[in-house]
């Protein structure tokens, strides 16, 4: 199974040829329920032999094509699943996704995989980084509403022991307390205690500690040189102040996660984390969501609901930010050549959800895409832009 993430995202949107059959599907996680899994996934697959059929596409084809798909249906499989599962098939491509929302019954065969169902999730669920720190352990996490890993990063230290033995390397010459191999292999350390050639003052110890955050961030400012998620750390009080002196990274937020994070498990840390970046990410949206208002309210001709002008210029690069509804489609096909977008109430042969197609290019555009829920849509629109020019 592979991992969902904005890049992922992007690599599936940029798979574009007939078919492209995109499968969603709510699951049962316990009791009795979960027999229901295999049997509706059965009938979905049904449909989607009977789609295929009516495009033109060969029985024996249309096997072949859903051959993986049906070999996900083992006892195993339908043992270990999340709230929601969704499948992706082309000729070229096959992935699955067992997820932690609910999604609603969906199927989709057209000429680009529908992807909008996953946009909230994603949306919802920004990436956030956790930098557990303590002198005795060194710990890189990437994070989601849903999930944490763990990352490593090239010479970051693994503790201030190697830190300041390595800083002492350098230099040449042994300046700095606790970095003997005596200091470095005496695991027993207590934290905030240091050993060598006599017993530094406060002052040293601080001195100690802050080189040891420089050289942590410094490992860190490679790693992250191109990113924008915000950066929780968790330690023990004193060290927040001094890690924010060596700090080179725009956004490592005000708040921390207090206490030794050597006893932290990696899902509490995920859990606390969430809870603390969780408003950055609401707060973003709401304030494109205010901007939008605004240029409705000046008649700038920046915000549009259209969902005609919408779709050429999402296609054409203008569409800076977008609002779409999550769980909604509006059904029927862009000629990109024409600019003509054509409608149709109920989804037709390699039809695709406009929505989707207008979410999708935004975002390999380089836009903003917002999938929020239908009452919180701008003015009760079906779709809300703020155009580039």
């Amino acid at each position: 199974m592979a991992l969902l993430s904005i890049d992922e995202l992007k690599t599936l949107a940029e798979n574009s040829q007939l078919p492209c059959i995109s499968l969603y599907m709510p699951m049962q996680k316990a009791g009795p329920e979960i027999r229901q899994n295999p049997i509706r996934f059965k009938n979905l697959i049904r449909e989607v032999e009977e789609r295929l059929d009516t495009i033109g596409i060969r029985h024996t084809d249309a096997l072949n094509l859903l051959q993986s798909a049906m070999e996900l249906d083992t006892s195993d499989f339908w043992e270990h699943q999340d709230y929601g599962l969704a499948i992706f098939i082309s000729p070229q491509v096959f992935r699955y996704y067992q997820l932690p929302i609910e999604f609603s019954e969906l199927i989709v065969v057209s000429d680009r995989l529908d992807l909008k169902p996953l946009l909230h999730l994603l949306n919802n669920d920004g990436s956030f980084y956790v930098l557990a720190l303590s002198q005795k352990e060194v710990r890189f996490f990437k994070g989601t509403r849903y999930s944490i890993n763990q990352i490593e990063v090239e010479n970051l230290p693994k503790s201030i022991n190697e830190a300041l033995l390595e800083d002492e390397i350098q230099k040449g010459v042994q300046q700095r307390i606790g970095t003997s191999k005596r200091g470095a292999a005496n695991a027993s350390s207590h934290p905030g205690t240091f050993h060598g050639q006599g017993s530094p003052d406060k002052d040293k110890r601080q001195e100690d500690i802050l080189q040891f955050c420089y050289a942590v961030d410094t490992a860190l400012h490679e790693k992250l040189r191109e990113q924008k998620a915000p950066l929780v750390l968790a330690g023990v009080e004193y060290l927040f102040p001094i890690y924010q002196q060596a700090n080179t990274y725009n956004h490592l937020v005000e708040e921390s996660i207090t206490g030794n994070p050597e006893f932290i498990k990696p899902e509490e840390l995920q859990d606390q984390a969430w809870h603390i970046v969780e408003p950055l990410f609401h707060q973003n949206q709401n304030q494109v969501m205010e901007l939008y208002q605004q240029l409705a309210g000046e008649g700038s001709g920046k915000a549009i609901s259209d969902i005609k002008e919408i779709i050429p210029a999402a296609y054409y690069q203008r569409v800076d930010s977008l609002f779409v509804p999550v769980g909604q489609q509006i059904w029927g096909k862009f000629d990109s050549e024409t600019m003509a977008v054509d409608f149709h109430p109920k989804a037709e042969p390699e039809d695709y959800d406009l929505l989707d197609f207008a979410a999708i290019h935004t975002l390999l555009n380089g836009g903003q895409v917002y999938a929020v829920e239908p009452e919180k849509m701008p003015n009760g629109a079906s779709a809300a832009a703020i155009f580039r020019f």
